[in-house]
């Protein structure tokens, strides 16, 4: 068949557009190198999430008037990873995270940081804060709350001890594999994982028999991914990325019993954002302990039309503290009202872009 049916003209053209995409990129990142010069005597931060956000509306609506076949999703997959390589050469800053490495924490902040960034994986989240609070991590990311076991209540604890902002919110589908070097599952003789992940993926073990094998909790589903490549007939049950970053063979995905399951992630550091349009803010607020207390408060953001997404209790060092979000900028006039009204009664935790789904 002639030329494979004009195959070979098409990668010919193919190699051509990819040589002027790469032309284009380099062009980039030539403007984004003059950027972080102006920025580097400014003063001003690297990561804008707001102007991430803004790029990214506009393409997808130029590629929707153009009739593109690139849905948002996949706009958005190819930008966020162009903006990581672009901040990194702007200014290389390192990343604190909740470890280990191939953990959803490690998902979640290489999702918005990219592949290129340097990632310091650490063992508590009181210590991700002390990273970005003593400067050797700009930015920091946290678990705040998942769909199926709520509020992190560390997470809260933490930003009543600390002077640092959120961000950037992320969230993440949570999914476990079962990995193993083993062609069959009734090989399999025991099974590591974190217990909470042995309870989410229930079903599974019961339906395939694997209930009753030897089931070991380890600290983290990719330490549980490493045990597995080492032993004979073991298996694991743990994030897709801890399986390839040990190379262990994937036998079935997406095991958990229940398919909804999110975990929404913070990004913190120590500067502000300007205002999106589309804004989130989170605060923590200490009232006076008297009837009625609560209620008067929160009637104010009723009277100013600000719609509360979240009001969660906590109590932090003794003291009997509420966890709030609404949808706004903490420099809108109807928020600054608010903000003075009760100035020793709020610490204001951050306004960032607000995720197109919550928890």
């Amino acid at each position: 068949m002639k030329n494979e049916d004009g195959l070979g003209e098409l990668r010919t053209k193919l190699d051509v557009i990819d040589d002027e995409i790469l032309k284009l990129l380099n062009q980039r990142m030539e403007t984004v190198h003059q950027v972080g010069l102006v920025k580097a005597k400014s003063g001003g931060a690297i990561y804008r999430p707001e102007r991430e956000k803004a790029i990214i509306n506009r393409l997808y609506e130029n590629s929707l008037k153009a009739n593109g076949l690139l849905n948002r999703s996949a706009i958005e997959a190819l930008f966020l990873e162009i903006f990581a390589i672009s901040r990194n050469l702007e200014l290389p800053e390192n990343i604190a995270y909740l470890g280990p490495e191939g953990s959803f924490t490690h998902q979640a902040a290489e999702s918005r940081f990219g592949a290129m960034s340097s990632y310091l994986p650490i063992g508590s989240i009181a210590g991700v804060f002390r990273e970005v609070a003593s400067g050797k991590a700009k930015f920091g990311v946290i678990p705040i709350e998942n769909s199926s076991n709520g509020i992190v209540s560390d997470t809260i604890t933490c930003f009543g001890e600390y002077d640092l902002k959120i961000i950037a919110e992320v969230m993440i589908d949570v999914h476990h594999t079962f990995a193993s070097t083993c062609d069959k599952v009734k090989d399999i003789t025991k099974i590591y994982s974190k217990d909470i992940a042995f309870d989410q993926c229930r079903n599974f073990l019961e339906d395939f028999g694997l209930e009753t094998r030897e089931l070991i909790p380890v600290e983290s589903t990719a330490k549980a991914a490493k045990l597995a490549m080492q032993e004979p007939n073991s298996a694991a049950i743990c994030s897709h990325v801890g399986a390839k970053m040990y190379n262990l063979p994937i036998l079935f995905e997406n095991i958990e019993d229940k398919g909804n399951n999110r975990t929404r992630f913070l990004i913190i550091s120590n500067f502000l954002n300007g205002k999106s349009g589309d804004d989130k803010t989170s605060i923590l607020v200490q009232l006076s302990n008297e009837a009625g207390a609560l209620v008067r408060f929160l009637n104010i953001f009723d009277e100013e039309g600000i719609n509360l997404t979240k009001i969660k209790s906590h109590i932090v060092e003794g003291i009997s503290t509420f966890f709030i979000e609404f949808n706004a900028h903490k420099d809108e006039d109807k928020v600054q009202k608010i903000f003075q009204k009760f100035q020793n009664e709020i610490k204001f935790l951050g306004s960032y872009v607000r995720e197109a789904d919550d928890i």
